[in-house]
């Protein structure tokens, strides 16, 4: 490849990635230099984790793509030979061992000292975790157990440990999203450990939601909207709002926003509600109504619904028409006409290895029972109704239920639920993962259960789906509700703006 500078750390060239008839990824190419961050942003679904899985060797890209570090082409899509170009990742989760300490999971990276017998050296153990600790520019007792560190003390960890892991010099390092769930209090003590490690002449592929994050950090930006590289800029030529521009595509869809609900009877209160993140939130939920909850990753929007069904440890009240739901009591809140349809399909809203009968008629099976035992006929009839309904494609309802497309799945997800006749529906990211047409027909559903006197809570980072579903939003940051919204102020550059912690 032509134009390998010296100082030119990665370079990629022609990065493509298609799943089935989807491409996701249209051609991405960019370099990181020696001691320079580059940042990756886009919206959710904008293919920079593709990207990231792709460098990491976990996705093998389409043909013709190519992967230079240090002027050297490297096999992309073989770990190997990634990790022995001296290229590092620290994933989002870090991939830490929590009860294990220090000094042992800065080991797991490249192993122990030992001597005569295989017996480890722990003071040479104990002072190369130290050595690799004061590198990043961190002190702290190598002892301690993972699981009592602060997360940007975790976080230095997991930076040690690639750093540690390289042996020889690290030539890149690639950090993904590394302050999503880190306090604002840590988060300056972590641009500290980066600005220690790029003065080492690392280069850094930084991946983050947070615009403030990037414009104090970031030497180029990359943007990625909908799988296409829209730009590669130096950061000193963009402002927040072109760089929030380009990230939206410039241009927003006109959406069909459901009439705003007249005020119905109150369902669903919370009351000081807090959770791992969430620092504490109020909110009322009427029938017929639609309240968004928006926000970016470690807002505390993904645990929201998980803490108001009851299967996340809670702080708080919550209670459907007066009536308190006890915390980690999923079972009460079924009892109550609460329903969860989850982020996570496969995980936690579907059982894989069984059909598609199997599975729409799973949360409503007791009213089958006759006697003692379930009529065959019954049974089919049942799935087969919601199937109709719901608009489900499938072979036939004995069809694995990993046979069907996402979109397939959510609506047997959404079906089932829908068929407890439920008061309140809580929606954890209900079109994430699906394809347009599916993601149409999984909005006219919604728009019907709310219609039908339904109170809908919906947790997204798609802040156009936000824009098409909701009554009103309340936007949180940092666990905090910084602003509601209503009606036609319903925006997606609003709230994405909002989201990201800017004017609007």
């Amino acid at each position: 490849m032509e134009d390998n500078k010296q100082d030119i750390r990665l370079q990629l060239w022609g990065v493509s990635k298609t799943f089935g008839d989807s491409r996701v990824l249209h051609d991405v190419a960019l370099n990181v230099a020696r001691g320079e961050v580059h940042a990756l942003v886009g919206q959710n679904g904008s293919g920079k984790s593709t990207l990231i899985k792709i460098l990491a060797g976990f996705h093998q890209a389409d043909s013709g793509a190519r992967v230079y570090v240090d002027g050297q082409e490297r096999v992309l899509g073989d770990p190997d030979d990634i990790h022995a170009a001296g290229v590092r990742f620290v994933h989002q989760d870090l991939g830490l061992v929590p009860a294990l300490s220090v000094v042992d999971n800065l080991a797991l990276g490249h192993g122990y000292v030992t001597g005569v017998g295989r017996r480890i050296k722990w003071s040479r153990v104990k002072n190369a975790a130290e050595e690799a600790l004061r590198a990043v520019g961190y002190e702290l007792d190598v002892a301690r157990a993972v699981e009592d560190l602060q997360p940007v003390e975790r976080t230095a960890v997991a930076i040690a440990r690639a750093l540690q892991s390289a042996r020889g010099e690290m030539s890149i390092l690639v950090l993904d999203e590394p302050t999503a769930t880190m306090p604002k209090a840590e988060v300056q003590r972590l641009f500290e450990i980066v600005d220690t490690v790029r003065r080492q002449g690392v280069g850094i592929l930084y991946v983050s939601h947070h615009m403030d994050e990037i414009f104090e950090l970031a030497d180029q930006v990359t943007v990625l909207v909908d799988g296409t590289q829209v730009a590669t800029k130096p950061c000193s030529e963009l402002d927040q709002r072109t760089l929030v521009d380009l990230m939206t595509g410039g241009v927003v869809d006109v959406a069909r926003r459901r009439a705003v609900a007249d005020g119905g009877e109150p369902l669903l209160s919370l009351d000081g509600v807090k959770g791992a993140e969430l620092i504490g939130l109020d909110l009322q939920l009427c029938a017929g109504e639609v309240v968004g909850v928006a926000g970016i990753t470690g807002s505390g929007r993904e645990e929201l619904c998980s803490l108001v069904f009851g299967a996340k440890r809670r702080e708080g009240r919550v209670s459907i028409r007066d009536r308190e739901l006890p915390q980690m009591r999923p079972d009460k809140s079924l009892e109550l006409g609460v329903a969860l349809v989850p982020a996570n399909r496969l995980r936690d809203g579907v059982l894989v290895g069984l059909n598609v009968r199997e599975n729409l008629n799973l949360t409503s099976i007791r009213h089958l029972f006759r006697h003692g035992w379930i009529s065959q006929n019954d049974d089919r009839r049942q799935a087969a109704e919601i199937s109709r309904k719901m608009t489900v494609k499938a072979p036939s309802l004995e069809s694995p239920i990993e046979a069907l497309s996402g979109g397939n799945q959510q609506k047997i997800v959404l079906g089932k639920w829908l068929q407890t006749n439920p008061s309140v529906l809580l929606l954890d990211e209900p079109t994430q993962g699906v394809d347009i047409a599916a993601k149409a027909e999984i909005h006219q559903l919604i728009d019907a259960a709310a219609d039908s006197g339904v109170g809908v809570l919906v947790c997204s980072s798609d802040e156009a789906e936000l824009e098409r579903l909701c009554d009103r939003v309340v936007v949180l940051r940092y666990g905090n509700v910084v602003s509601e919204l209503r009606g036609a102020n319903i925006e997606t550059k609003r709230l994405v703006r909002m989201s990201l912690g800017l004017t609007a």
